[in-house]
């Protein structure tokens, strides 16, 4: 993967403003990718486009709630507005609510079903008329190994992320014949802030073995620029310091 793996590709990232979405936009500009980046935190994405400037490259800036349809069809629709095309889509915002089911509340359901299910949807389903008409487009899922393992506490963050893996494998099927690939992405723990204020501390998260972000970015990366005969389907990553199966004892 040289610096110009990318070059003049456009890319859409939704989730950009922080954590996962932040490195892979970050990464794919590195990689001369042009970019359609979509959150609610402007100042956060302007710095995404102050990024992109700098190394020669072009940020278009959406600001909204990746809930809304109307905010996934403005992403696309700017994205063909802007550059003409649109190669890659990266679903990539979610959130994550832990407790016992017991506690939990349906907002908390609603609330992750409709940031990580939802939202993936609506990118997809907004992107796809598109690059049919291309004849040629990836589209990356940002899931979890929490969507192909169940774990203790995370009961409905799961069932988000095995709905997210199982819209990916169905849509990799669908759109295979048409040029178009589909690929998940499924990190263990990583050191974001979406690690940090479900019990663990800043700190403890910093001193953690969990993956950094640019290690799952670069792993989009590598999902982003196969050659055209060739495709990743998916790829399972985990810290060092984690069992691949099971949690490790408390």
């Amino acid at each position: 993967m040289s610096d110009a793996s990318l070059n003049n590709q456009v890319a859409l990232i939704t989730g950009a403003s922080s954590g996962i979405g932040q490195a892979i936009a970050q990464t794919f500009v590195q990689a001369g990718a042009h970019l359609v980046v979509v959150a609610r935190r402007e100042e956060r994405l302007q710095q995404l486009a102050d990024l992109a400037q700098q190394a020669d490259r072009q940020c278009k800036i959406i600001v909204g709630d990746v809930r809304q349809p109307e905010v996934a069809q403005q992403a696309v629709e700017a994205a063909f507005a802007d550059f003409g095309q649109l190669d890659i889509l990266v679903n990539n915002a979610g959130i994550g609510r832990y407790g016992d089911l017991v506690n939990a509340s349906i907002d908390d359901y609603d609330a992750m079903m409709d940031t990580n299910m939802r939202s993936t949807f609506l990118f997809t389903h907004a992107a796809v008329p598109r690059l049919l008409q291309q004849k040629r487009g990836t589209i990356i899922v940002i899931s979890s190994m929490a969507g192909v393992m169940g774990f203790p506490g995370e009961a409905i963050y799961c069932s988000t992320k095995f709905a997210q893996v199982g819209f990916a494998l169905a849509m990799e099927r669908e759109l295979r014949p048409h040029g178009i690939r589909v690929g998940i992405v499924m990190p263990g723990g990583v050191k974001t802030e979406f690690a940090i204020g479900t019990g663990r501390t800043e700190a403890g998260v910093a001193a953690s073995g969990m993956l950094e972000a640019r290690d799952v970015a670069n792993a989009a990366l590598l999902m982003a620029t196969q050659p055209p005969h060739a495709r990743i389907v998916e790829i399972r990553m985990r810290p060092m310091a984690e069992p691949y199966y099971g949690i490790e004892p408390s």
